[in-house]
């Protein structure tokens, strides 16, 4: 029961950094979590220790927890480890994929344009994020699935932050060229989308920005 309520907890705090319901900064206050997921904060506590393993959050001494803010030079190297990971996983995923494979990246596409279309700004936003994941999903690397799943909520944090205007549109149209490229097992073309991919999102970063705030009780109500 325990370990289910502080996942519970941690998947609920992740989904609101990851929808940028709650933003860099923002203080995690153990009592207001507490009292809003109805638990002791002795799970509270534990939730966010969890979440600052992941680097979702830090932790400081006589301050408590608040949600990362990531420097410009942990942006910079977090798109570079996605970088290594994902042109592999490319690679990877052509050499092993079967048409199931390739339709049910086919249908996480559509399912994004809907969400675009319905104007569902954090569905949008985790169903764009999601499609790296749902690839490794796919060809069942569990591991991998968790590495980039970290790797893509602590990216959310630095799109929040340095990001110019949405990229969304953008986003879901390299997914889609991604798809066809690599229903046609063409790993050059489908190597080059990703990595062209990674690179706008990098390229829309401005590293000169305000820091946002936000409401943790507002974050968690919506």
């Amino acid at each position: 029961m325990d370990t289910s309520t502080t996942g519970f907890i941690v998947d609920s705090l992740t989904r609101a950094i990851a929808t940028r319901r709650l933003l860099p900064g923002t203080k995690l206050a153990e009592q207001k979590l507490a009292d809003h997921f109805s638990v002791s904060r002795t799970l509270v506590r534990q939730a966010l220790f969890q979440l600052a393993q992941n680097r979702l959050i830090r932790l400081e001494p006589a301050r408590g927890a608040f949600v990362a803010t990531p420097s410009v030079d942990e942006a910079r190297q977090v798109f570079a480890v996605r970088r290594m990971l994902e042109v592999e996983m490319v690679r990877a995923f052509i050499a092993q994929s079967t048409p199931a494979q390739i339709k049910a990246l086919r249908q996480h596409v559509a399912a994004e344009k809907q969400a675009m279309q319905a104007g569902d700004v954090g569905q949008r936003t985790t169903m764009l994020a999601d499609f790296h994941v749902r690839m490794a999903e796919l060809m069942g690397n569990e591991v991998l699935g968790e590495l980039l799943g970290e790797l893509i909520s602590r990216c959310a944090l630095i799109t929040l932050m340095y990001q110019s205007t949405s990229a969304a549109e953008h986003s879901h149209e390299e997914h889609s060229r991604i798809v066809e490229a690599l229903a046609r097992r063409d790993e050059e073309a489908a190597v080059l989308l990703m990595q062209e991919h990674l690179d706008n999102v990098q390229a829309g970063l401005v590293f000169d920005r305000e820091l946002p705030t936000s409401d943790l009780s507002m974050a968690l109500s919506s």
